[in-house]
């Protein structure tokens, strides 16, 4: 398996990612999915400072053409979205199957619309959806800014979204 860590962050590249996230799980490499980071030379480019690891930076779109490679690639890889709308697309809605069933969310910044679930943790409606749809089609979701430090699963939190 190729893809060895599922990741919801905002932040999507930091140092929480590529030093205490690594060592639990094995790492060579990071794919980074979000449209808005993908058309930003800027942001590719300090992604791949940040990470000190082989970095791509890819448009959902590019993500779903060259999933295959990654696949079937040696190396290690961690898959990383901004949000989990674009995470949902990626393994639900065109039914991507990297080999795991567990997705870790980190930091979801508190903004106008959005449910604060815990620190450094907030989501609005259509994110919920986009959990719970994901949840439905068999995936745990944790919610974790570290290894050590969970707040729980969707679980814990769906019903403060109706579900």
């Amino acid at each position: 398996m190729s893809v060895t860590f599922l990741r919801i962050d905002d932040r999507m590249i930091h140092g929480q990612t590529c030093t205490r996230w690594a060592r639990e799980y094995p790492c060579d490499g990071l794919v980074a999915v979000n449209d808005n980071a993908a058309g930003s030379d800027v942001l590719k480019a300090a992604y791949k400072a940040a990470s000190g690891k082989k970095t791509f930076v890819w448009t959902v779109n590019d993500f779903n053409q060259k999933v295959q490679k990654v696949i079937e690639s040696d190396t290690k890889y961690f898959l990383i979205t901004k949000n989990p709308i674009d995470m949902c697309s990626i393994l639900v809605d065109k039914g991507i199957d990297v080999g795991l069933k567990t997705i870790i969310v980190g930091p979801c910044n508190d903004r106008d619309g959005a449910t604060k679930l815990g620190n450094n943790q907030s989501i609005t409606q259509e994110e919920a959806d986009a959990f719970e749809k994901m949840a439905q089609a068999g995936y745990t979701i944790k919610f974790a800014l570290l290894p050590d430090v969970s707040i729980g699963t969707w679980d814990d939190f769906k019903s403060k979204f109706g579900y």
